[in-house]
């Protein structure tokens, strides 16, 4: 198979490290109102470097999250069937993995964002729909609070 990219001079520490930045490089752009085509660029490759970092040493967890965020950061930009593809990614992980909480809770969510890009709206209610009976799976009562309020933007109006 050949050499992974940690055997390549990186230690776990530094793809670690190198994983969280990017990840929170990411979550800034995505919370920037003004973001031009260049800043769109940067925290789409930043989300992806991101991702292949935590696949050198992360946890399931970990690479379920950076799905997650790929998937959300297609779905800002408008872009249905990437954004599905890393969502789905995030629920095969979840699944496969035992992961819930929050985590599996985002992953409909996502799932939910990216139907209703593709114009989707059946789609779009079933994945709400597991989202909220994951909603009251999610341990922590803030954690639940603030998923809940990510997920009253994708309820109908």
């Amino acid at each position: 198979m050949g050499r992974t990219w940690s055997e390549g001079g990186l230690d776990a520490q530094d793809e670690r490290r190198i994983a969280v930045e990017l990840f929170n490089e990411t979550w800034a752009l995505l919370e920037r109102p003004d973001r031009g085509a260049e800043e769109d660029l940067r925290m789409l490759h930043a989300a992806h470097a991101s991702r292949f970092h935590w696949g050198e040493i992360g946890e399931p967890v970990n690479l379920a999250r950076g799905e997650w965020q790929c998937s959300r950061v297609y779905a800002v930009l408008g872009r249905a069937e990437p954004a599905r593809f890393h969502a789905e990614r995030c629920l095969e992980l979840c699944e496969a993995n035992g992961i819930g909480d929050f985590d599996l809770a985002y992953a409909y969510e996502a799932l939910a964002r990216a139907e209703r890009l593709a114009g989707d709206e059946e789609a779009v209610r079933r994945h709400l729909d597991d989202a909220r009976a994951a909603a009251t799976r999610i341990a922590e009562a803030e954690d639940r609070e603030h998923f809940l309020r990510d997920l009253a933007d994708l309820e109908p109006r």
